[in-house]
This record gives C-alpha cells, structure tokens and sequence, in this order.
C-alpha cells in the first residue's frame, strides 16, 4: 500500500482510492478518444468493429461505475474523518478497497481480453465471460464494506453528540450510501440470479426483460450515487474557497432527503420501448422522475445563491458585479462553475428523456450519449477533478504543481464537450443511432448529412483526450514532484443560517429508508410479478465477437 499513499500520511486510505480512481479514469479517456475517432468513420490502425465495442465496454464500466465507485469511496473516508474526527473500522475499509480492486481488476481483465464486449449496461442476450460479472460483483461487494464503516463511522459519533445534528457534509455522504445501498439491490438481483448462472451454462436461457428491468432499478439511481457526492461539495467546499456563506443549511438537507425517497423508483423511463410492462407503470415512472427534478432545481438555488453571497462579501455590487468577484484563477472553482453550466443542459435533456412522446424521438440515438456526457461526463466527472486539486495538498502536504495547467484544463473540457456532447444532440435529433461503429453507414445516403457533425464530435472527443492528459500530468506532477508546505486544513462551508439548528427529523435516517423502501415496492413489486407470471421464452447467449 505504501506505493500508492506515502507511510506518513494520515489519509492513506483516502489517497489509495483517489489513485486507482485516478488510474481508471486514464484508461477510459484512452479508449474514449479511440471510440470518437473510430465513430467520425476516421482511417485510424485501430478502426474495426471489434476494438469499437471493445472500447465501449471499457470506457463505461471504467468510468462509469469504477473511477466513481473508488473517488465516492475516497471522499466518504475523508468527510467521515475530517467532520466526524474519526474513522470507525478502518481496517474494514483496508479489506473494502482491496477486495474492489481485485474485482476490478479481474473485470477489466474479461473486457480487453475480448471475452466481454457487452456494453456499459451488459443487456442479456449478449452474454459476458463469467469472469466479467464475478469481477463486478467483487467492486460491488466492497463498496458495501465502504457503506458499512461510513455507517458505522456516523453511529459512533451519533451515540457521543446525541441529537447534534450530523455535519452536513457527512449528511450527504450518507444520503450517498443509502441510495447505493437501495439501487445496488437490484444489481445484485439481475448479476447474482440471472447473469452469473446464465454465463456459467446452469442455465440455459435468460429473460431479457426481467434483466433490463432489474439493472434499470439500478442504473437510474446510479446517476445520483455519482451526483450526491458532487452535490456535497458544491455544497460545503465552494462557498468556504470562494470567501462566502452556504445559503441554507436546512435546504440542504431537505434535499439529500428527497433524493433518498425518489432517486430509486424511476428506472421504467428507460424501457418505454419494452414490451412486457403496462403504460400505466410506466406513467408512474414518469411521474416520479420527475419529482426527482425538483431536489436539483433546489440545488441550483442555493449554490448560485452561495456564490452571489462570496461575490459580494469579495465587493462585488450591481445586478451581476458578483460574478466578476468569485476566484476565476481557482482550477476547483471554475471546474465546479462549468460543471454546474453544463449540467443545466445536460438537465433539461433528462426531462426530454423522462416524458414517453419525446422520448420515443430519442430513444438510442446519438442524443443519449450527448445527454449523458453533459451529466455524469462533465457534472460530476470535472466536479471530481477539479476537486483533485483542492484536495492534493491537503492529503499530500504539496502544493500544486503547473497551476496555469490546472486552470487550462477544465476550460478544454467544457470546450471539448461543447462539441462532443453538441454535435451528439443534433445528429440524434437528425436520427443516428447510438453505439454503431460505422456512422456513415457504409456509405448509406441519409447518413451523408451527419459526417460534418461526427468529425466535430472526434475534434470534441480529441480535446477532451487532452484536457485528460493535462489533468493526470498535473495530479501525477503534484504527487510525485509537488513543493513541501504545510497542508492546509480540510475547511467547511459556515451556513448562513448558522444560529438555528436544523430539525432532527432530517437525521431520521432509518424513517426516510423506510419511506424509501416502501415506495421501490409500490413502484416495482408487481410490474416484476407480472414479468414472473407471463410466459417466457428466453434466451440463450449471444456473443458477436
């Protein structure tokens, strides 16, 4: 371990999860520049349908669900030490990170080995190696040991402070955990009895739908798994950098509660193409992805109303004189500032999404990889980057290395995604398909007008490659060569509403679990009994490569 975080630090664990974290996300912006060049139909060594799908695979499970799982998990151990001032079961979290890595190191064995070219969301019937899902299941299985010393963690400090109310930060950390905990059910469900028996031939067939309907109980609250935690920091880190006052401590809170009732029954938004299940449950489904919008609106709320306080604590007067005032020159702020721009997009895109008629306009298209960028690519992805560089010097004790580096860095991935993620909506609206290698069709005439657009999505997808490589040339520069200071203390945004104390009904953690819970089983026991109880067919395996 001390390979990765030095033997004197007191945040070894925090630092072990950023770098394989870190480590992750290098590999998937490598197979990501490779996809945008292939997909723009560009004659690169590497253009074939094979090395495509496999580089799909790749990119999602690496970015999507590893570099997420292991920097959540690095923020969680740090926010539980630093505002709880302590870590209940550190070792347990040791033997978590560990047991992740050897699934995910045994998952991305399966993947470039070409034994699993089944997608980011490995629909069956494209069928997996076993290995992929076992692998899988271990990066899951130690994220759960994660959710355990976070709880644990809190109840230790919750028996010694009685009904002080939980630090904020730690507050949304466990909003976090409990939506993880909810959504990863249904993983565990579709992988454990479906996937897993089906790969290794106990099984002979498998139900699609039923396996769909599983992984989107899971995969829609995966969005606010990776979401809460960029919340957190906009939160409770932006406004202490930018000199200024979180506007309200109880809005807060209200907030990470709604996303524990209604970030997990919603995931029927997806399958309004599929067969098996009613309209009417699919109305419901609407409705509550909805509901799930407002928490977000909220939040633009308070953060922008954050800023403007910083703004004009720092002199700025007039209707907009704020915006002027905030630190421009600060590479956490201004990615966390074009993060928040680009969600606001990516935002109105997931309401088109989750109403049926528009939907079915653009459902697998090019609009969902456009949308998708914009929300978990840039709100959360440059939220967790620019955090790198508030938190390197406070773990590592150096300061940043390349600052105008750190700056540029964020600005060229907004830039990047602009036409990435841009070109990505108007083609899918023009009607190109998601996830097809070719996008010329081989030639097909109505695939003519998309060309232009598919080669501003690769200089996207190129630009992005290089902010990538900016940011790990500036972490791994910090790391290995950063100045020795004295690491700043790991500092708290002051509510303005400091001087009252939130109710302790939002501390009810087990009350809004229990809400929660309830409500996954209005939302999907009997949609799933009626997929149980209508007969089946199934399918076998199928493996294109």
């Amino acid at each position: 371990m001390s390979a990765i975080a030095r033997p004197d630090s007191p945040y070894r664990l925090e630092i072990s999860c950023f770098a394989v974290a870190i480590g992750a996300f290098g590999l998937g912006a490598v197979m990501a520049v490779m996809q945008a060049l292939a997909r723009a139909d560009l004659d690169v060594a590497f253009a074939s349908a094979k090395v495509y799908y496999l580089s799909v695979t790749a990119h999602g499970v690496l970015m999507a669900l590893v570099f997420t799982t292991f920097f959540i998990m690095g923020l969680g151990f740090l926010f539980a030490r630093t505002s709880l001032g302590r870590l209940a079961g550190e070792s347990w979290g040791w033997y978590g990170f560990i047991l992740g890595c050897v699934g995910t190191a045994i998952t991305t064995v399966a993947i470039l080995s070409g034994s699993s070219t089944v997608l980011y969301t490995f629909y069956p019937p494209l069928m997996a190696h076993p290995s992929f899902y076992i692998g899988a299941t271990l990066l899951v299985i130690g994220s759960w040991i994660w959710c355990g010393v976070m709880i644990a963690s809190w109840r230790a400090w919750k028996r010694e402070h009685g009904s002080e109310p939980t630090p904020l930060c730690m507050h949304g950390m466990l909003a976090t955990v409990i939506i993880w905990i909810l959504a990863t059910a249904g993983l565990a469900a579709e992988v454990l009895g479906l996937l897993i028996p089906w790969s290794l031939g106990w099984v002979e067939r498998i139900d699609p739908i039923l396996a769909r309907t599983l992984f989107w109980w899971f995969g829609h609250p995966l969005t606010y798994f990776w979401l809460l935690p960029a919340y957190v920091l906009w939160y409770t880190v932006i406004p202490e950098i930018t000199g200024g006052r979180l506007f309200s401590d109880k809005l807060t809170r209200v907030v990470f509660v709604i996303f524990i009732l209604f970030s997990t029954p919603v995931g029927f938004h997806h399958q309004f193409t599929d067969p098996g299940i009613s309209s009417g449950w699919k109305l419901v489904h609407t409705f509550t992805t909805y509901s799930i919008l407002f928490p977000s609106f909220v939040t633009a709320f308070t953060v922008i109303a954050s800023l403007e306080i910083a703004g004009r604590l720092r002199g700025g007067d007039g209707l907009f004189g704020w915006l002027g005032k905030l630190p421009w020159r600060d590479p956490f702020f201004v990615s966390v500032a074009l993060a928040m721009l680009s969600f606001a997009v990516g935002g109105f895109g997931g309401a088109i999404n989750a109403a049926y008629a528009m939907n079915t306009a653009v459902h697998n298209t090019a609009w969902i990889q456009g949308h998708f960028h914009l929300t978990v690519g840039t709100a959360v992805t440059l939220s967790f980057m620019g955090s790198c560089y508030w938190l390197l010097p406070r773990l590592t004790g150096r300061a940043l290395v390349a600052p105008k580096l750190a700056l540029a860095q964020p600005y060229l991935w907004f830039l990047g995604m602009i036409l990435f993620s841009g070109s990505s909506h108007i083609t899918g609206l023009m009607g190109q398909p998601r996830r097809v290698f070719s996008s010329s069709f081989f030639g097909d005439e109505a695939a003519q007008s998309w060309q232009f657009l598919t080669s501003l999505s690769a200089i996207g997808g190129v630009v992005l490659f290089v902010s990538s490589l900016l940011f790990l040339m500036v972490v791994g520069g910090t790391y290995g060569w950063g100045k020795r200071i004295d690491a700043p203390e790991v500092r708290f945004a002051v509510p303005l509403d400091d001087d009252s104390a939130p109710a302790p009904v939002w501390d009810r953690f087990g009350l809004w679990v229990g809400i929660a819970v309830l409500l996954i089983v209005l939302a999907y026991a009997y949609p799933i009994y009626e997929l149980l109880t209508m007969e089946r067919f199934g399918s076998p395996g199928f493996k294109p490569f």
